[in-house]
């Protein structure tokens, strides 16, 4: 018993260490952060993004389908008709096979410019993998769907240049091998994570990917191909331009999801990218309309509503990045110089743009890109703030070479192997009977 306050003094210090390891334990865990939730799906960007991807496959079928349909002659109705349902149809399947890996997963040392195979059949997606996690937090099957439907209305838009006289095994043997070869690249350049967006590019929804891409690709099939018999000599006034104006209504409507549904959320953004769209596309619907009304002296339905098609295609790249009265602006110019662009450019150099692919498309979109480095503006989307003109420019001409000269060889090699057009008495009895053996009474 004596000896117990000298074990009291032995054992004090070491009780002494204990408390002090556990109040620095404890306090190591109140100081260290908890882990970060794992992402969970949106809801709301994920409804946003269901509805987007639904208006932009009407984009293609019934809109473009019917905005080119109305302004070929009756007896190219139904083969123009089926261009559009056949490219859906076909890039449908070679996006699930191959071009969504392409454009958007890892390309390895080859990143820069195009994406592997490691989602080829879209292997390694699951119903909880989610695109942007922690930003948009959607599932990457909404992602990859929605992209397909912007990969699908590109192909088709090439088509109204050489409306009317290519041979249909030939477009379905271009379009497929244009669509892995051109299009996927330029998708993964600006959107994947390649050298465009890399460089600071701005391509809010695919004035570049989309626009440019087909109205260039468009402008080199129509010279390639040559120019329709009779034209310059016969009519070949449009058959029924209320099928037209159909076809532009169902676009603009269909560009909201194109443009808004970009911002892959239903916020703000969205919000101003939406406003923007309809702005641009009635300023240029007037613009046109004015331009014609003062040199040709009457406004036509066919220039009102090119005009406005022009305006929802400059407003593409510009979209998510500007604010309305930029977009008003790039209404404005888009729909005078595109009414030029289709009017009398292609009449000035002889080629044969049918429903003026190039014209609006190729020419709008260019437009569009570059003002976008004028108009950009921070306080709508902070990425603006790096915009220029410059950088706008340098993704217009790396994108213009690549389409040109791959779409010229693509080209060539269908030619080898079923050739571009049908003969010259096919063409003028109609593609309708001749290729597909079906008339509109």
């Amino acid at each position: 018993m004596n000896n117990l306050p000298a074990l009291k003094r032995a054992v004090a210090p070491l009780a002494a260490l204990a408390g002090l390891l556990a109040t620095t334990v404890a306090y190591a865990q109140e100081a260290t952060p908890a882990a970060a939730p794992a992402p969970v799906l949106d809801t709301g960007n994920t409804a946003w993004m269901l509805t987007s991807t639904a208006l932009v496959l009407m984009m293609t079928i019934p809109g473009l389908a019917l905005f080119y349909a109305g302004m070929v002659r009756k007896k190219n109705l139904l083969a123009t008709v089926m261009q559009s349902f056949a490219v859906c149809c076909l890039v449908t399947v070679l996006w699930f096979v191959a071009g969504y890996s392409l454009a958007f997963s890892d390309g390895g040392s080859l990143n820069a410019y195009v994406g592997g195979l490691s989602k080829a059949l879209h292997q390694g997606i699951t119903v909880s993998s989610l695109w942007a996690p922690g930003v948009a937090n959607i599932p990457e099957f909404v992602f990859s769907m929605f992209q397909m439907t912007f990969a699908i209305i590109t192909p088709a838009l090439i088509a109204g240049a050489f409306a009317e006289r290519m041979k249909f095994s030939a477009l379905l043997l271009f379009s497929g091998l244009w669509l892995l070869i051109v299009y996927a690249p330029i998708a993964h350049w600006v959107w994947g994570g390649g050298f465009l967006g890399s460089a600071g590019v701005l391509d809010f929804a695919g004035g570049t990917v989309v626009h440019i891409n087909a109205g260039v690709a468009g402008l080199v099939c129509a010279l390639v191909l040559g120019k329709r018999e009779g034209y310059g000599t016969v009519n070949m006034a449009p058959y029924n331009l209320v099928y037209a104006v159909i076809g532009a209504s169902l676009l603009w409507v269909g560009w909201f999801g194109f443009n808004a549904g970009s911002e892959l959320a239903a916020d703000g953004l969205a919000g101003a990218a939406m406003m923007n769209t309809q702005v641009a596309a009635a300023a240029a619907g007037l613009a046109w309309m004015f331009t014609e009304w003062l040199i040709a002296k009457k406004p036509s339905v066919l220039g009102i509503i090119s005009g406005a098609v022009a305006g929802l295609v400059a407003v593409t790249p510009a979209s998510g990045f500007v604010n309305p009265t930029g977009a008003f602006v790039i209404g404005i110019a888009s729909g005078i110089i595109c009414y030029f662009a289709a009017v009398k450019l292609k009449h000035a150099f002889g080629y044969d743009d049918s429903l003026d692919a190039f014209g609006v498309h190729g020419v709008g979109g260019i437009v569009g890109a570059l003002l976008t480095g004028v108009f950009a503006d921070p306080a709508i989307n902070a990425l603006g703030k790096d915009a220029t003109v410059l950088k706008q420019l340098y993704g217009i001409v790396f994108t213009i070479i690549w389409t040109a000269v791959a779409s010229f060889v693509i080209l060539y090699v269908v030619k080898a192997l079923v050739g571009l057009r049908p003969s010259k008495q096919e063409e003028i009895e109609g593609l309708d009977v001749t290729l597909h053996g079906e008339v509109i009474q």
